[in-house]
């Protein structure tokens, strides 16, 4: 299986406030047995400690499903757990310095917002994946720009990287971005904020099922 070929379903992102009800573990393990194909831990605290043993755990969960483990921001923490790769937004380094960290196994991803020329240079600096956003209102970042579903058009017929769309996503509005060009579908609320998180996660993948061969 290629490393595009990997890139594609639905990319859960974790949250720490909406894990403290029921665990980032338990969260996490729900979403890969509803067919998670991708899981970002996105931790913005300042312990490490405490980041590197849920991130350690998220990527035995993770090779147990056969999913993709991806650190946001943190290049460092990716190397210690040995992740599948990074996610870096505007103020997290370039790629190609995280691949110089990270070695040419890594996959980096870089967030592009509204900007189709960020997503070429991003691909033109080994950029593995783009991420365009958000798209509808979004609980995460209620004020991230504005993108359309133009850019993903764009990113399917102009790049060779796969492309995700993220902010306020949800199954009854996913399947039109897909259409558009999103390979991935990039969700925290409308994964970690519903109650039966497993079925909230196959209602999003069954999105793609009308794409397999």
């Amino acid at each position: 299986m290629t490393r595009n070929s990997r890139l594609r379903g639905l990319y859960a992102i974790t949250d720490r406030g909406l894990a403290q009800r029921h665990g980032l573990e338990s969260q996490v393990a729900a979403a890969l047995e509803g067919g998670a194909s991708i899981i970002q831990y996105r931790d913005k605290g300042s312990d490490r400690k405490r980041r590197l043993g849920e991130a350690s755990a998220l990527l035995e969960l993770c090779r147990v499903a056969g999913a993709l483990l991806i650190i946001n921001d943190d290049v460092e923490l990716a190397r210690a757990v040995e992740a599948d790769g990074v996610h870096l937004g505007r103020e997290d380094g370039d790629p190609t310095a995280a691949r110089a960290r990270l070695g040419p196994d890594a996959i980096i991803g870089v967030s592009c917002y509204d900007q189709f020329g960020r997503a070429r240079a991003a691909q033109g600096a080994g950029a593995d994946y783009v991420a365009f956003g958000r798209f509808f209102p979004s609980a995460t970042k209620p004020d991230a720009v504005q993108a359309g579903p133009d850019l993903l058009k764009q990113a399917r017929r102009l790049l060779d990287v796969p492309a995700v769309a993220i902010g306020g996503i949800t199954p009854e509005n996913g399947r039109a971005l897909i259409d558009a060009g999103a390979d991935m579908l990039a969700v925290v609320h409308g994964v970690f904020g519903e109650p039966d998180i497993r079925s909230a996660c196959r209602r999003f993948t069954q999105l793609f099922e009308h794409l397999e061969d």
